[in-house]
């Protein structure tokens, strides 16, 4: 049956030390290439019927390292824009917010090209994604739809695809260069497997269910968004929050 398949970008310098990256075109490092590259198996037995990614270098790059190929990019994949918190730490943050919590109380405006997004912002892009690939998932057996972002986003996205308010991307702990998978269950959509990185890779594991394998080997992206149309973060735990995980792993 057709499946959404999500994919994290892999490691940049500012995931590894936690810092959110939102609309900053941060590079993969090498640790994170060999992290995309090592996602090929995961993917590369089934039939892949779409690929879109964002726009920012990481995510194209990550998708054609993981052997995707006729890549599409579409605007509205791209991260949440921190605003004012762009490059800066969740503990940075909470050294004049002690119990700031990107989920609960979102970002400050930053300068000019960093506006900032509320969630419920971040959730409309989510809702449009959704909107425009809803026919490429109807079909049972017409290949799945693979969307190569970023990890903030997808868990807003996860949560929307499954009928839950933004807010509920919480729940979900995404970690760098991990592919996840929502299929169905009597008609409705449901997690298949979360979190679940390349054999090998010095990604960390999160809980995930039966891996799957996507389609096609090469590479080569088109600046071609659908019509209609970092981490990136440092850790979103802090004492008392439920469902998140812990360290530079969690960021986007």
């Amino acid at each position: 049956m057709s499946e959404l398949l999500l994919v994290r970008h892999g490691e940049t310098e500012w995931s590894r030390s936690g810092r959110h990256t939102g609309l900053t075109d941060v590079p993969l490092t090498e640790v994170g290439e060999g992290q995309a590259t090592a996602l090929r198996p995961l993917l590369a037995e089934r039939t892949v019927s779409l690929v879109l990614a964002s726009p920012l270098g990481r995510a194209v790059r990550t998708a054609e390292l993981a052997g995707l190929t006729d890549i599409h990019t579409d605007p509205d994949l791209r991260e949440w824009d921190y605003g004012g918190y762009e490059g800066v730490t969740t503990p940075e943050i909470q050294r004049t917010r002690p119990d700031w919590y990107l989920w609960d109380d979102g970002v400050i405006p930053g300068p000019a090209g960093h506006p900032g997004e509320t969630l419920e912002e971040v959730g409309a892009r989510a809702d449009r994604v959704l909107a425009r690939i809803a026919s490429r998932l109807e079909p049972a057996d017409d290949g799945d739809v693979v969307l190569v972002a970023h990890g903030h986003f997808l868990r807003v996205l996860t949560a929307r695809r499954l009928g839950l308010p933004p807010a509920a991307g919480a729940l979900f702990r995404l970690d760098t260069a991990t592919v996840s998978r929502i299929g169905t269950e009597h008609g409705r959509p449901a997690l298949v497997a979360w979190n679940t990185p390349s054999a090998g890779t010095s990604g960390k594991a999160g809980t995930s269910g039966t891996s799957g394998s996507s389609g096609a080997s090469g590479s080569g992206a088109s600046a071609v968004a659908i019509p209609d149309g970092a981490p990136e973060t440092a850790s979103d735990a802090s004492p008392g929050r439920v469902g998140t995980g812990a360290g530079a792993a969690s960021a986007r």
